[in-house]
């Protein structure tokens, strides 16, 4: 017994120097690039031990107060902070791209697979309250192939401060007049009605109790939890299914700007899938702390070249080879 008792506390001295040796990072915010992070942070503690993250998928807008008031060493958004929110903030935060994703569309309709085809009006309609029924002849009309019910549409959406209704909204305020002047684009706005679920997974979950459901989740999502989900209409007239070819398609000749801060949604590209967005790492180009800088950095630069192979079964873009080269440059301004 005595020899096992010794073992064990040999074991706990052992982990605690190892711990006592690492340099503990904290973030927090984007549910849309919570798997992403979690492979990374697996796949890089493998080759480099001395940093251990820490991630809390609270929502882009907890990400941007929680980095905005320092309480974490990184925060992570799907939605660009704007100006003032930048201003507010104790020093300069720079917007790092690491992922694009696609946006799915999931709906809950028993007997109906995915792929219904939803138009531009159809989709901002649904959401401003003017298309109630599954068998609307709007719907209809593009669906002669599936069985459509005539029961009430349950609209779904984001109750949290949430990148994912930044892209949503973003892309609603690019298609329709009506939805940009009644309600806009931000990470929480006004919803004209709907059931409001937490993150990403409160939103799956919502589908999934709500038969006649429809609401907007990051695809990985909607894939893990079987959910069915629409091939949109693009800008070309194209109805696109959400995949990474897609998504990467909408980034194609898009002017990136020297802060990051850019929308891919509505894209040009024929071949673009139109709910199409990036996720930025929100990091201080003047780090506090040296080790925890150090750390942040060199994680960035491999999740966004080594890192960025290992997310394809997880339905996320790789980013364009330009921007990783703007990416790396922006990284060696960084202070610590």
């Amino acid at each position: 017994m005595k020899k096992i008792i010794a073992l064990v506390v040999a074991m706990v001295m052992v982990t605690s120097m190892a711990f006592a040796d690492s340099t503990l990072i904290n973030g927090a915010g984007s549910t849309f690039v919570y798997p992403a992070l979690t492979k990374w942070f697996d796949e890089y503690s493998k080759t480099n031990s001395d940093a251990i993250f820490n991630y809390q998928s609270i929502g882009s807008g907890g990400g941007i107060k929680q980095i905005t008031a320092k309480t974490v060493d990184f925060g992570a958004t799907d939605g660009p902070m704007t100006m003032d929110q930048m201003t507010q903030a104790p020093g300069r935060i720079y917007h790092i791209p690491v992922v694009m994703g696609a946006v799915a569309v999931a709906y809950n309709v028993p007997g109906v697979e995915k792929g219904l085809k939803l138009t531009q009006e159809v989709l901002a309609g649904i959401y401003l309250g003017k298309i109630t029924q599954w068998n609307d002849p709007k719907i209809t009309e593009q669906n002669p192939g599936f069985n459509l019910p005539a029961s009430s549409i349950v609209v779904v959406h984001r109750s949290d401060g949430s990148g994912t209704s930044y892209i949503f909204t973003d892309y609603l305020s690019s298609i329709s007049s009506a939805w940009k002047s009644k309600v806009g684009k931000a990470t929480s706005v006004n919803w004209p009605l709907g059931l409001g679920g937490k993150g990403n997974e409160g939103v799956a979950g919502l589908l999934k109790q709500s038969p006649g459901s429809i609401g907007y989740v990051e695809l990985a999502y909607a894939k893990e939890n079987n959910l069915s989900y629409a091939f949109l209409q693009n800008k070309s007239g194209n109805f696109v299914e959400p995949t990474i070819d897609s998504t990467s398609k909408a980034a194609v000749g898009v002017a990136i700007p020297s802060d990051f801060r850019f929308s891919i949604v509505n894209s040009s590209n024929p071949e673009a899938y139109p709910i199409a967005g990036i996720t930025w790492l929100l990091i201080y180009k003047q780090m506090d702390d040296h080790a925890k800088g150090k750390a942040i950095v060199d994680f960035i630069k491999w999740a966004v070249t080594d890192g960025q192979k290992l997310t394809a079964n997880l339905d996320y873009a790789p980013l364009p080879d330009n921007l990783v080269e703007m990416i790396q440059n922006k990284l060696n301004q960084v202070k610590y």
